[in-house]
């Protein structure tokens, strides 16, 4: 038993020593390929057998010929494991380069593919990883077109928008300082007329850019549906009564809800306005509120003959209005975007979608607790 104890007591020296030299031949060589570093691995792995071989040999507890016979065994074992070790290394680096040509084009702003063939399970769920990341990446780009884009369509449209009615109010502002207006009053009222539609203009501007940069403070109280959806028809009806639409609240419940009074009447009265602009004469704007799953829900549904569905999508952009057909000649393409961000600062949602003979907009906002 004593003997035993002391073979393995050398035995262990021998082996700690050459496991030693090689954690610190990993770190001196700790940037090179990995063929390498596995090369060093199997080397240490028979290097420490050897010389716990030789340290037992010294020891006098192996004879010559027993000794020739281990080394023997050791050097071909370290033959087939260098070997190995050279064909493992050399194919996951082969893997690993394939990886790297691969994640270089996403980065230079393509789609990530995995290189084909087996590998191994850390470098797979790399992949998986890279491919989720690219993924991320392509919708980030989109949405970054899609907002400039908008932004460019915002620009050319308040640029077109502010030139008209600057330019008529140079000129009835000319021909008043002139003396030439032949009905100064008409062009006082009309002069207010376009002075209020700017005001408006760079009120939703306003809006707009506070919501954008986060800075939309609301104070919030709780109120009942039923008050908003009365007051926002009130509201709504002498631009209705004007063109000739209905206006109809239908299944209006009186459920209460935590918002800002002030910006969600804002909501309501754009959603009108924007449905009765686009209603035809003796079509009807219906506005109902009503519990849903996730809350409670206010809609405007319309009769503008519904919205191209490839546009359904764009409808809460920034600076969107659609066809020249459906584009109001007041509009600037800000009151839904308004209607989105306003919602989402409340923690809700607003959605669109097609219905028979016109579109329902929807708001869902959380139920107040009871």
């Amino acid at each position: 038993m004593r003997d035993t104890l002391l073979i393995a007591l050398y035995a262990l020296l021998g082996a700690g020593a050459a496991g030693l030299l090689g954690a610190g031949t990993l770190w001196l060589l700790r940037r090179r390929s990995l063929t390498t570093s596995l090369t060093v691995v199997a080397s240490v792995a028979v290097t420490a057998m050897l010389a716990g071989t030789l340290a037992v040999a010294q020891a006098m507890f192996l004879s010559a010929h027993d000794l020739s016979v281990v080394t023997t065994v050791v050097a071909m074992a370290a033959v087939v494991s260098l070997a190995t070790a050279l064909v493992l290394g050399r194919w996951v680096v082969a893997r690993s380069r394939e990886l790297t040509l691969a994640a270089r084009s996403f980065g230079d702003g393509g789609d990530f593919t995995a290189p084909h063939g087996p590998v191994t399970a850390e470098l797979a769920a790399l992949s998986r990883e890279l491919e989720a990341t690219s993924a991320k990446l392509a919708d980030s780009r989109e949405r970054e077109r899609a907002l400039e884009s908008s932004r460019r369509e915002l620009v050319a449209w308040i640029s077109h928008d502010l030139r008209t009615p600057l330019a008529g109010l140079r000129a009835m502002s000319e021909a008043l300082e002139d003396g030439v207006a032949t009905d100064p009053g008409r062009y006082l009222r009309q002069i207010r007329t376009e002075v209020e539609r700017l005001n408006d203009m760079v009120g939703d501007l306003f809006e707009l850019s506070r919501i954008h940069a986060g800075s939309l403070a609301l104070s919030l109280s709780r109120m009942s549906v039923y008050d908003l959806v009365g007051d926002a028809l009130a509201g709504a009806y002498p631009l209705a009564h004007e063109h000739g639409v209905r206006l109809v609240g239908d299944r209006v419940e009186p459920l209460p809800v935590e918002v800002d009074g002030k910006e969600m009447s804002r909501v309501l009265g754009n959603l009108l306005v924007n449905a009765i602009r686009r209603t035809p004469m003796d079509g009807t704007v219906m506005v109902a509120a009503e519990r849903s799953p996730a809350g409670v829900m206010l809609s405007v549904s319309d009769s503008c003959g519904g919205i191209p569905e490839e546009d359904l999508s764009r409808v809460f952009d920034t600076g969107w209005r659609g066809t020249h057909a459906r584009t109001p000649p007041a509009g600037a393409g800000l009151g839904l975007a308004i209607v989105r961000g306003i919602v989402e600062a409340h923690q809700g949602r607003a959605t669109v979608r097609n219905i028979p003979g016109g579109c329902r907009f929807e708001v869902v906002l959380p139920a107040a607790a009871s």
